[in-house]
């Protein structure tokens, strides 16, 4: 085992070092042991394919890290006339004006309005192949951001992987798949919260029907809690949907977590009566302890390029994210301290 180690690790050192390095060993020897546990060849085709498209699909989104994005779902069978249509292109060209991109499935329908609203520099395809139905648009054809996947679970995973917002139009099997699979991800803590809308077109009642199946049938046998209702919006108002995206980023940026601790970053520091009002109002999520706000943790050390955003700590009730998420409304909301008084106060606390 010491030789083999060693020549993994002489290996990786020729294109890794530090952390990322360890994690690349740790793939290598996790692909030898499927040699060791005698792996059937239709198995190791599926890992090995999968593999490829989530190093590809990486690839590609790499270049764009810094720039949040936002997916659009909806039926690939929506005609270009219909309202629903222009609703997507609408939507994905005034989001681009605000720095975002758009990622579709890079099919027809709403996602090739969606492509066309974003147009195809400010777009992502993540096309699936299919025995029918799923071509690429002509938006997105041929650019060298449309990526293929022959698998649903790694075009899923980078979905959830590189979307900062979710906009659902109406569509079939496969849009209500990913809207219940983006809430309960979310309502599970699997993935961060993120802005979740159900858009219409005016005086549509498409997701209001689904929103009765929700409310009546889920929360009435209390299959979900009414919390999780705060996870999604339901609007035909464009206007509103950008709103919703825009303002869940007017001052926080993203969380990880630490141990039990939930670790908020946000842009600008909040006032002291701002933390105490935030205490008061979400005593009921804590588990234990406060929220307080600090600068970066030393287990953060990793995340240097994220040193300079201020931090808000708290340890949540990790069965109840719908309530993190008007956590992070209010903190949006708050009051934030002038640059000067952020910066002394953060003198203090590390000289604390």
């Amino acid at each position: 085992m010491k030789k083999k180690d060693s020549r993994i690790k002489d290996l990786v050192a020729e294109v890794a070092e530090g952390r990322p390095a360890e994690l690349i060993e740790d793939m290598i020897e996790t692909a030898l042991r499927f040699g060791k546990d005698k792996a059937g060849v239709g198995a190791l085709k599926l890992y090995s394919r999968a593999l490829r498209e989530l190093r590809y699909a990486a690839s590609v989104f790499q270049p764009y890290e810094g720039i949040r994005k936002v997916a659009v779902f909806g039926s690939a069978r929506t005609n270009p006339k219909a309202e629903e249509y222009h609703l997507a292109r609408e939507f994905s060209r005034r989001m681009v004006e605000f720095d975002w991109m758009v990622i579709t499935g890079g099919g027809e329908g709403i996602m090739g309005a969606a492509q066309e609203g974003a147009g195809t520099e400010k777009s992502f395809g993540l096309n699936i192949q299919l025995p029918f139905e799923q071509r690429a648009n002509e938006w997105i054809e041929g650019d060298k951001k449309l990526i293929n996947f022959r698998y649903f679970f790694t075009r899923k995973l980078n979905f959830v992987k590189e979307t900062h917002a979710v906009a659902l139009l109406p569509g079939g099997f496969g849009t209500h798949d990913e809207g219940f699979e983006a809430l309960t991800l979310i309502q599970t803590g699997k993935s961060p919260v993120v802005p979740i809308i159900f858009l219409d077109r005016p005086n549509g009642h498409y997701w209001e029907t689904w929103r009765r199946f929700v409310a009546n049938d889920l929360l009435a046998q209390k299959l979900i809690s009414p919390s999780d209702l705060n996870l999604f919006l339901i609007t035909n108002d464009i206007e509103e949907a950008i709103a919703e995206v825009l303002q869940f980023y007017r001052n926080f940026h993203s969380y990880r977590w630490v141990q039990k601790r939930m670790v908020i970053r946000v842009s600008r520091r909040l006032t002291d009566a701002a933390i105490a009002k935030l205490n008061e109002e979400f005593k009921a999520l804590l588990v234990s302890d406060q929220i307080t706000q600090t600068t970066a943790l030393p287990e953060e050390a990793g995340d240097a390029h994220l040193a300079h955003f201020y931090r808000i700590v708290l340890i949540p009730n990790r069965h109840d994210f719908g309530t993190v998420r008007l956590l992070i409304d209010a903190i949006n909301r708050a009051a934030t301290e002038t640059k000067r008084a952020a910066m002394a106060n953060v003198a203090t606390t590390q000289q604390v």
